[in-house]
């Protein structure tokens, strides 16, 4: 039997859904702090969370959207601190400059120090991270503990990354560590709060990774 709702979609074309859900983003957060370049990616990121309030916690470098992408025209290295981030990522965007997508935190060598040192496989993972992506692109959505050793390690001159997206989900850490990565003079993009998560980190590389597409 073919039942059917009483509710009917205002489109079922993808591009329109897209076009039409960006008007209403627009609509719905009215008057704004961001800049031209960077509202594209709070737009993408209130699109994938449908949270206003996490929207406009936001927070820029004034280098971050360029530098972003300037990495990604210049084919550099994306790290991502957990698979979720890594699969949500846009790779053949990323790829048509060059560039590769990577996790680490699953390496047997790194399981096998963490272990060892008794301390979070992000940490290490990280740790390895920065010998092989120098310049590269380090979106960390899910783990406080890599954010703030890669700050650590930012601080300790170890490591140079190109653009730190930085915005972690959770209660232990995850609002604080966001609180260090935005005192940093280095292109970053963060969120104030405990809100974040793999979809918004992954919504503002794609915004990156789109406009570096437009441009490039």
């Amino acid at each position: 039997m073919d039942f059917q709702t009483e509710f009917k979609p205002l489109t079922v074309q993808p591009q329109e859904i897209e076009e039409l859900s960006f008007q209403m983003i627009t609509d719905e957060l009215g008057v704004h702090h961001f800049t031209e370049e960077q509202y594209p990616v709070v737009q993408r990121i209130i699109h994938a969370s449908a949270d206003f309030e996490l929207g406009r916690s936001v927070v820029f470098h004034r280098d971050a959207v360029q530098a972003g992408i300037q990495a990604i025209q210049s084919g550099k290295k994306v790290v991502a601190d957990v698979q979720m981030v890594q699969v949500g990522i846009s790779k053949p965007r990323i790829e048509k400059f060059g560039g590769s997508v990577h996790v680490y935190i699953s390496d047997p060598d790194v399981m096998e120090e963490a272990k060892r040192l008794n301390t979070t496989r992000a940490i290490i993972s990280i740790r390895k991270a920065i010998k092989e992506a120098e310049g590269g692109i380090f979106a960390i959505g899910n783990a406080p503990t890599a954010l703030l050793e890669l700050i650590r390690l930012v601080k300790n001159g170890e490591a140079r990354p190109g653009l730190v997206i930085g915005m972690p989900v959770g209660f232990v850490s995850a609002a604080e560590s966001k609180e260090e990565l935005a005192k940093l003079d280095i292109p970053f993009i963060t969120n104030m709060g405990r809100k974040g998560g793999s979809p918004v980190t992954v919504a503002a590389l794609n915004a990156l990774s789109l406009m570096a597409e437009k441009q490039g």
